[in-house]
């Protein structure tokens, strides 16, 4: 960081002038963690904020390489380790109290670390990263060297921690997996080793769960062959197929969330699903605590799953949701819930300070609480968090005691400028959006997101409270603006209304009127000169239309509020003429402009390029758009959006951006002349900046980060100190009898008095009656009232007035329209009244057509949307149905059909069959000429055999009788039935021959060779039995033909002798004409069919002509009706119409007979013998035609029968055929079977090879570790035998090193050299050892080489003259304490090397341990070769 710093400010330096960090003011984000008994840390932004508990007192640490990443620290070597968040991060590792960088660490991570631990003991550091690399590394910091890293592809892991008591034990736990990592150590090498912990399912029960690998509980299946693991049957051959599972085998495991370890080294899991797991630290067996319910069930809450755990003696101490720490009493494998501490929100966080003296308990939105254990506790809270990110920040006037915050939810805080700490808060309970504080009183403006505008008194800093309000719009408020010199409040709408307040309390903040801009407002800039009489102000708004940004600059003279009456319309409206609207455009995008002091030049900051540019305004004014051009341009080093301000004094302009630098340049020469980093763009940098009056304090707020930095100068004064120093004098002369006017005026003035709810500005009683006398005209109160925003009532008092102004009119007009009306009303009443062919419409007395208009053009809409919808379902169904078709219908080349019987029920159904294809046909091909090359090469085969056996021309001739003989045989053999013979296909005339053995197909290419042949065998029996039923169904068609012909004649008949029988007529159903199912018929459509104008008017022309035809066709009706009444219409009487004949009665018939003449008598028995002739002759036909009918019907019959019986017959070819296509499908799926137990087998041999060759990786790898970690050994042993022998030569050589003095100082020398000094351990108080869990931790290298330090210092002592025998030469002491010391550090490097020792024989050991089981898994593998299915 000291660097990065060195590299920043280089620039600075050499002006002379810099900026440092003051303060930071952030709250947590990510746990909070202890640096020493007395502080905590925790990252904000760009920076490390670290808070003495006792004093409160804050200390800051930056990063300059952007955003701080994750943060760990060590408590025994009270240091900090953070990573930045870059490309190829790095972790910096810093002292406390110095915050002095100690080391930095480089590793090969590419985006970011997410995980940081320290272990408690040694010098230990672990990281893990997550994408890409998901890798686990170990640091030894102290050396910053990477000891050893392992990764674990695509497993993002959530916590992180070392085993207290053993840092040989890593805990790393993510919502789906718990894992133990094991660091093992040989001397200076290091190697992890996982182990993950076997969760039990989600109802807290255990799985047994089977070996993928081996399995050993597979059926034996002697038929289908062997059973292979899942792995192979998917085919899987790579590391995946040992862990790969079928989807119904997978059981949705616990989740957890949090873990801790104990002092037993034991691990504490708290799940989601509100279980807690114990895992033991040897064998990682879990077990299920059980909840023991104990008093009544807590109402309201409940702790459904832990969010933040800590473990003290006895249990755990555990949080959720619901703003509780309970106490888990946790006693075997039960534990009790009880109640430990409420807390104002949800816990986040809880942590244990090392003396286990205090617990930190942090919220979720990063309030910091400490609970102190003591005989009476404390529970009191250290950090108060604001209510989400400061969403806007000004200075107190004059900038140089307080300053104040705006959150998002409406938190008002005061800061003081020195310490940062917080003076006061108010809560106004508001989404608010900008805050403002005013120069000329001790008040702040508040703006809303819905549309009010907040006063806040804050002459008593230490309770701030609001004055009054301001209901402006209903459109949120973006901006807010006092002028230099707190003349007015400028309020920026996202309507683009800009409103002008007076900011003067005594005035009751009055609104004096509005501007209309451009929407979407980006800046508003104001000049207002301590010698002028006027507020210049400036409004960027962007045009997106164009890509243009738009400047609108207007002037409100000091006089406005004594004649805003006379500014203003009626509707709030300021006049352009008289506040001297100009408007003025930029041919590009700026993202911030302002307005220099001189009100002649106008900065901008460009949007799309990473340049600030000035803009000369013209001197003569003008009237409609003037286009700027730049008149000076500079390139900044800032990228993304950026913001211009000015100073207090205007000589400086502040730059900001996306990139988190700030800029400080000299208003004439753009050159910057100081810049500070304060925040990273990983935070989108800097939201907003505020500078002081007189300069010195500087407030930068970031966008996204949630920190407030408080910048002060160093090395600053010459004349960039005088100039601003001189200006922040005269403004506060200027402005002081203003300012304690205005402050008495707050100060007298009572809260009731500026109450928001004052009627003249905020409210109006809009609950109004009309009365009859005036129309409706005439407002009056009622009781309810609502407020309205001031914009709305000023446009409803305007309206009022003008309803005042012109009511004569109106009234007017009202009895114009009232009559018109009654004259309509009688014109509906008459139409009502006349026939329906007169009657008009009811649309038709409408007489607003604009309206009729519209409504029908919605009806018309409405109507081609209702069509166009359904056209478009209609054109999906027609879509589907031409799939359906396609895929099912012509896409057969032969359709699927069926035949009735006609009297018995008996269906015979075809095969549907597709075309083949011709990559299908090429494959037949070369199948059917592979197989007739085979057949050639085994006859010429047995050819040349038979010839060089053929001796003599005998035993030829035995060989030709051999053949006959072989022949005839084969004859006999012929007249074996065909399911004898393997094939049922050769019943239709399908050869077999080319068809292979089935005990002779051996290789994968044989079988599938065969299955093509067998597909074909299938198609040809298909098409033979398809051939015969095309036949019986073109003989059906003959048949139906011929009982149709016949039965016009039957039909003819039944009609002359009147008889009352139906005849039988047969028809083709619907699944013996499947294409009838394709075609939709008129009477199969219920729905009414639509007709459009054209088709209709088509239809009636055509129904015109076809009678015109019809009438000409027919001619003159005379001759044709003459016709039937003489002689019914034929011209010759036929013999079937004789039973229609009937002989006329005389006339005298109607006549008693008595009344007869002879003549007529004469003619009565004519008549009777015509009767009995016509009688008898219709009694002949009658016969003759019954037997005709007769005839007729036992024809049809038989015909009908025959065919019946031919159907039976094609009935059983279809049983047959279908026999055959199964037994051949029988056999394809025989083949198909062997195919995938080959490949399963394949699949199997390969993944063992793989794992065979892993296995002998692994193998190879363990017996190099062995040979090295032996090789280390042997090396490290004979150095520890030498050490060992050194120090025996020592004790040994001792006499002979002192010999020339006399014995007895030699036997008191040598009693001095066997004594050693007594090391007075700390001691630690009691209660503190009842507090601490953990105790001592061992095995700590900083302890030892401590241990080792108070050793030489006790040696020192034992060295004094002091101690010296009396009567020894003291250079015989001086040689003896030498020779003491060396023996003494001879003995600790001994016990060092024999805890090392210690360490790799262990590590050898677990080597040869993991060798042994390598090998027993390479045992199974030939095993499983020889025999893949042992009993």
């Amino acid at each position: 960081m000291a660097q990065g710093r060195e590299r920043d400010e280089a620039h600075n330096v050499a002006l002379g002038a810099s900026l440092s960090v003051r303060w930071v003011q952030g709250f947590p984000r990510q746990n909070v963690h202890f640096v020493n008994d007395s502080t905590i840390c925790y990252p904000c932004g760009n920076f490390i904020i670290f808070i003495n508990i006792e004093t409160k007192k804050k200390t800051v640490l930056q990063c300059m390489n952007g955003i701080v990443g994750v943060v760990a620290t060590n408590v025994p070597h009270e240091v900090v380790a953070f990573s930045d968040r870059r490309l190829r991060p790095l972790i910096y590792i810093y002292n406390f109290p110095g915050l002095t960088r100690r080391i930095k660490l480089k590793g090969n991570v590419l985006l970011d670390y997410t995980l940081l631990s320290f272990s408690y003991c040694g010098t230990y550091l672990a990281s893990y990263s997550s994408l890409p690399e998901f890798e686990l590394a170990l640091w030894n910091w102290e050396s910053g060297v990477i000891l050893c890293k392992k990764s674990q592809p695509g497993i993002d892991v959530s916590q992180m921690t070392f085993n207290p008591m053993n840092w040989h034990q890593l805990c790393l736990s993510s919502p789906s997996a718990v894992t133990v990592w094991t660091i093992e150590r040989s001397n200076q090498e290091h190697y992890l080793e996982a182990k993950s912990v076997k969760l039990p399912l989600e109802d807290g029960s255990f799985c047994n769960e089977t070996d993928v690998v081996f399995p050993q509980s597979l059926p034996k299946d002697p038929v289908y062959g062997p059973v292979l693991p899942v792995s192979a049957v998917a085919g899987l051959v790579g590391e995946e197929a040992e862990t790969f599972r079928p989807k119904d085998d997978l059981y949705t495991l616990l989740h957890p969330t949090l873990h801790c370890w104990t002092p037993t080294s034991d691990l504490y899991v708290g799940c989601e699903e509100g279980h807690l797991l114990m895992i033991s630290g040897e064998d990682l067996k879990v077990t299920v605590l059980n909840k023991i319910e104990d008093g009544p069930p807590r109402v309201g809450r409940n702790l459904v799953s832990p969010v933040t755990m800590a473990y003290q003696k006895g249990g755990v101490l555990a949080s959720g949701i619901d703003g509780f720490v309970y106490s888990f009493l946790i006693k075997d494998t039960n534990y009790k819930v009880e109640d430990f501490l409420e807390v104002e929100g949800p816990v986040e966080h809880l942590m244990f300070s090392p003396s286990y003296r205090m617990l930190l308990i942090q919220t979720d939105k990063g309030s910091i609480y400490i609970y102190t254990f003591d005989e009476e506790p404390i529970f009191e809270k250290l950090l108060a968090a604001c209510d989400g990110k400061f969403q806007a920040t000004d200075f107190i006037t004059p900038g140089n005691e307080y300053c104040m915050t705006l959150t998002q939810s409406g938190e008002v805080c005061v800061w003081g400028i020195e310490d940062g700490a917080c003076v006061s808060r108010i809560y106004l309970n508001i989404p608010a959006t900008v805050l403002a504080c005013c120069p000329s009183s001790l008040s702040a403006a508040v703006g809303t997101k819905g549309g009010f505008v907040h006063f806040l008194d804050i002459q008593d800093v230490e309770s701030p409270h609001s004055v009054h309000k301001a209901y402006l719009s209903e459109s949120p408020v973006q901006h807010l603006l006092y002028d230099q010199r707190g003349i007015y409040l400028l309020v920026g709408t996202s309507e683009g209304h800009v409103f002008v307040i007076d900011a003067k309390p005594s005035s009751l903040f009055q609104i004096l009127g509005f501007i209309e801009v451009g929407k979407g407002i980006l800046q508003i800039s104001t000049v207002s000169p301590l010698e002028t009489d006027v507020v210049e102000v400036m409004v960027l708004s962007p045009l997106p239309e164009t890509g243009r940004s738009r400047l609108e600059i207007f002037t409100l003279p000091k006089i406005l509020p004594q004649v805003s009456a006379s500014f203003a319309d009626e509707r709030g409206r300021l006049r352009d003429a008289f506040i001297h609207k100009f408007v003025y455009e930029i041919e590009h995008t700026l993202s911030s402009a302002v307005l220099n002091f001189q009100s002649n030049r106008i900065y901008g900051f460009c949007n799309q390029v990473p340049y600030i540019c000035s803009y000369l305004l013209p001197e003569k004014e003008h009237s409609g758009i003037c286009i700027l051009k730049s008149y000076q341009k500079v390139q900044s080093k800032q990228y993304g959006p950026g913001m211009l301000s000015l100073s207090p004094h205007g000589l400086w302009l502040i730059t900001i951006a996306k990139c988190g630098i700030l800029c400080i340049r000299d208003i004439h020469t753009l050159e910057t002349f100081v810049q500070c980093r304060s925040h990273s763009h990983q935070g989108h940098g800097i939201q907003s900046v505020r500078i002081s009056m007189d300069g010195q304090s500087i407030l930068v707020n970031g966008k996204d980060d949630g920190t407030l930095v408080n910048l002060r100068w160093r090395q600053f004064g010459g004349n960039l100190a005088n100039e601003i120093l001189e200006y922040s004098q005269q403004l506060p002369t200027y402005l002081r009898s203003t300012m304690d006017e205005e402050n008495d005026y707050l100060s007298i003035a009572k809260k009731d008095s500026l109450d928001l709810g004052s009627e003249p500005e905020h409210a109006i009683n809009e609950n109004v009656r009309l009365s009859d006398d005036s129309l409706q005209e005439e407002l009056v109160k009622v009781d309810n009232t609502v407020e309205i925003p001031w914009i709305q009532q000023k446009s409803q008092e305007a309206i009022k007035n003008e309803v005042k102004l012109f009511s004569n009119k109106r009234k007017e007009i009202k009895r114009g329209i009232k009559a018109l009306a009654k004259t309509i009303l009688d014109m509906m009443e008459e139409n009502e009244a006349v026939d329906n062919i007169a009657k008009l419409e009811q649309q038709e007395f409408g007489l607003d057509l604009e309206e009729l208009e519209r409504l029908h053009d919605e009806s018309e809409e409405e109507v081609a949307k209702i069509r166009k919808d359904a056209e478009m379902q209609n054109l999906a169904k027609r879509y589907l149905a031409e799939l359906i078709k396609g895929e099912c219908w012509n896409s057969m080349a032969v359709k699927g059909r069926a035949l009735k019987c006609f009297h018995i029920p008996r269906v015979v159904e075809n095969f549907p069959m597709k075309e083949r294809t011709d990559e299908e046909l090429k494959e037949l091909k070369r199948v059917v000429q592979q197989k007739k090359i085979e057949a050639e090469c085994l006859k010429l085969q047995k050819e040349i055999v038979e010839v060089q056996s053929a001796i003599t021309l005998v035993k030829k001739h035995h060989e030709e009788e051999d053949e006959e003989e072989e022949e005839d045989g084969t004859a006999k053999d012929t007249n074996l039935p065909n399911y004898l013979l393997g094939s049922l296909s050769t019943d239709f005339r399908v050869p077999t021959s080319l068809l292979s053995s089935q005990l002779e197909l051996h290789s994968r290419e044989e079988k599938i060779n065969q299955i093509i042949l067998l597909k074909d065998i299938i198609y040809k029996v298909k098409t033979a039995f398809n051939n015969e039923f095309d036949a019986a169904y073109k003989q059906k068609e003959i048949e139906i033909a011929r009982v149709k012909e016949k039965n016009v004649r039957i039909q003819e008949i039944v009609l002359d002798l009147e008889l009352e029988e139906s005849v039988w007529q047969p028809e083709f159903e619907d699944c013996e004409k499947p294409e009838r199912t394709l075609i939709v018929e008129s009477t199969e459509i219920t729905a009414q069919r639509h007709i459009n104008p054209q088709q209709k008017a088509k239809t009636e022309l055509l129904v015109t002509r076809e009678m015109e035809r019809l009438l000409l066709s027919q001619g003159p009706t005379t001759r044709r009706r003459a016709l039937m009444d003489m002689m019914g219409g034929v011209l010759e009487v036929k013999k079937e119409d004789i039973l229609r004949m009937v002989i006329p009665q005389p006339a005298f018939m109607s006549k008693p007979d008595a009344l007869w003449s002879e003549k007529e008598k004469k003619q009565f028995k004519e008549y009777e013998k015509k009767v009995k002739e016509l009688n008898e002759e219709r009694d002949k036909y009658r016969k003759s035609l019954e037997t005709e009918m007769k005839k007729l019907q036992n024809s049809i019959q038989e015909s009908t029968q025959n065919f019946d019986e031919h159907l039976k017959r094609l009935f059983e070819r279809r049983v047959r055929a279908e026999m055959a296509v199964s037994q051949e499908e029988l056999k394809i799926n025989n083949l198909v079977f062997s195919l995938l137990l080959d490949e399963e087998i394949s699949s199997r041999e390969a993944f063992l090879n793989n794992y065979l060759a892993r296995k002998q990786e692994e193998k190879s790898q363990t017996t190099e570790a062995i040979r090295k970690s032996r090789e280390d050994l042997d090396m490290y042993k004979e150095h520890y035998d030498n050490l060992l022998a050194e120090d025996k030569v020592l004790d040994r050589s001792f006499k002979k090193e002192f010999s020339e003095i006399p014995s007895h100082q030699v036997d008191i020398l040598y009693k001095l050299f066997k004594r050693r000094p007594r090391i007075h351990k700390q001691k630690v108080h009691s209660d503190t050892t009842s507090l601490v869990p953990f105790g001592e931790r061992p095995g700590s290298g900083k302890l030892n080489k401590d241990a080792f330090a108070q050793l030489m210092k006790a040696m020192d002592d034992l060295d004094s003259i002091n101690n010296m025998p009396q009567g020894l030469d003291p250079s015989v002491w001086e040689h003896f304490c030498m020779t003491r010391r060396a023996k003494v550090e001879n003995e600790q490097k001994v016990k060092q090397k024999a805890a090392g020792l210690v360490e790799m024989v262990a590590f050898l050991q677990r080597r040869t341990e993991d060798d042994e089981k390598i090998t027993g898994r390479q045992s199974e593998i030939p095993v499983e070769f020889d025999n893949p299915n042992p009993p």
